[in-house]
């Protein structure tokens, strides 16, 4: 029974296990930790106040994005991000200012869930590929984390996808725009934007206000190599060559 409308996680096999002694945050996956019913319930989110709902939205954002341009998108899982990423553009911002709009935070109860369904069965990226050392390294709120990647990964699978005429994940992003902004005209730059918007909207840190700073950089780069959500991005980031 999830009580955030953010990491899906009552429909996936996943756990997270973090070692603060350690500096690690990494992911446990099981057949056994699948329930056999999943109750969610949009009321038991109600409560949450507006930075926990800006965060763990972004995260819920997220993980109907990276799913959807990953190299194991499929059919199943795009339906699952087609019908997600409007209702999160639409109603992120309004649970965020009104906790009780029940109208809003149906539809983020739900998004949540199907990005749930949509990583355990396409994968991640990049954007989670970063967090999860980040998250290790530092005590910082993982969506924030998610939404202060996201603008700039979407940016840099867009420039990728062009300089290699990768015209497929070109077409990806564009549909994403086109599920954040509603107008069947917007192209993949427009999606970057929307969702840098929507961060600044929502009052979500920079990775700098969070305490992430250069010194850390190669580091993070390093450990981001050894994530299995790297493996699902649809193109291998220049900065962790």
């Amino acid at each position: 029974m999830p009580t955030t409308a953010g990491t899906g996680a009552e429909v996936t096999r996943n756990a997270v296990l973090q070692s603060p002694e350690h500096r690690v945050k990494v992911s446990l996956r099981s057949g056994l930790m699948l329930p056999r019913v999943a109750l969610v319930d949009p009321e038991l989110t109600h409560p949450l106040p507006p930075a926990l709902t800006a965060s763990t939205g972004m995260d819920a954002l997220t993980q109907l994005i990276e799913p959807f341009v990953s190299k194991r998108a499929n059919p199943m899982t795009d339906a699952f991000c087609r019908e997600g990423i409007p209702r999160i553009s639409r109603s992120l911002r309004r649970a965020f200012q009104d906790g009780e709009d029940a109208d809003a935070r149906n539809d983020m109860a739900l998004a949540s869930l199907l990005g749930g369904l949509a990583l355990a069965n396409a994968g991640l990226g990049a954007v989670h590929g970063f967090a999860a050392p980040i998250g290790g390294m530092f005590a910082v709120p993982h969506g924030a984390v998610c939404a202060a990647l996201l603008p700039g990964v979407m940016q840099m699978n867009i420039q990728e996808a062009r300089k290699q005429d990768a015209t497929a994940i070109t077409r990806r992003y564009d549909e994403v725009a086109q599920l954040l902004t509603g107008v069947a005209t917007a192209r993949a730059n427009d999606g970057v934007q929307c969702v840098r918007t929507l961060s600044e909207d929502l009052q979500i840190p920079r990775l700098g206000a969070l305490g992430i700073q250069p010194e850390s950089f190669s580091e993070l780069c390093e450990k981001a190599l050894h994530s299995s959500s790297m493996k699902g991005n649809p193109f291998r980031s220049p900065s962790v060559n």
